[in-house]
């Protein structure tokens, strides 16, 4: 990451990108601004940003599809997404934000304090060298942390984002019962004591295991009233 990181917020109401932009700014970020969604994606077309702040609710693209359109491209797929929205603010609003891809989820009026808390996190998060470089193989399958590709032999694995995140922490702890809090805090990005509902999990192991196929698959197993543990070879 290159030296001041660049944060685009993209937002409709002008008085809050002024105030974002300025908050920012005093800390010491570069910023950028975009009013919608299609003015979001043609400022990564010209300047890569280190993370994009995106309201939800905005005319014409949402911030969730926003958020499904940059994680799909490979070109932006590694640009960290926090959403934010005093509007929808339920539990499955922000369970859709986070399976769309998003790294993380404000609810309206947040003070400046976790605002930039939750930014350095995902900041730290995505910028660490070490996992950047990180190859993880096991019984033919190779994932590579950095390229976000996952290969079966010769053949490419399509993953959902939270499907790689969720494969990866499983062949990091191998050997390791992993329960569903720890899971839905450090795959998902959620606080347990906010949302910790187990179906989540549960049905993204489920589609996990049929992608991985059954030889593979089989390795991911149910530790009954504990977690899920990816077995060693």
């Amino acid at each position: 990451m290159r030296g001041k990181p660049l944060i685009l917020i993209v937002d409709d109401e002008a008085d809050n990108r002024a105030f974002l932009k300025g908050l920012l700014e005093r800390q010491g970020f570069n910023v950028s601004a975009a009013r919608q969604a299609d003015e979001a994606i043609e400022a990564t077309e010209r300047s890569r940003s280190d993370l994009i702040l995106s309201d939800v609710a905005m005319p014409g693209m949402s911030g969730m599809e926003l958020c499904r359109r940059l994680k799909g491209s490979a070109r932006t797929a590694r640009i960290p997404v926090i959403l934010m929205s005093g509007a929808h603010k339920d539990e499955k609003d922000q369970a859709e934000g986070i399976d769309e891809g998003a790294d993380d989820y404000l609810l309206k009026p947040f003070t400046p304090r976790l605002l930039l808390a939750k930014i350095n996190g995902v900041l730290r998060r995505f910028h660490a060298p070490e996992e950047f470089r990180e190859i993880l193989k096991e019984m033919g399958l190779t994932l590579d942390v950095q390229a976000r590709v996952v290969m079966i032999g010769k053949k490419r694995l399509a993953l959902t984002r939270k499907e790689f995140d969720l494969l990866t922490t499983f062949l990091r702890k191998r050997g390791r019962v992993l329960n569903h809090l720890f899971l839905l805090e450090t795959v998902w990005g959620y606080d347990p004591a906010v949302y910790n509902d187990p179906h989540t999990v549960e049905s993204h192991i489920y589609s996990l295991r049929c992608k991985l196929g059954p030889k593979l698959g089989q390795m991911i197993v149910n530790v009954p009233g504990v977690g899920y543990r990816f077995e060693k070879k």
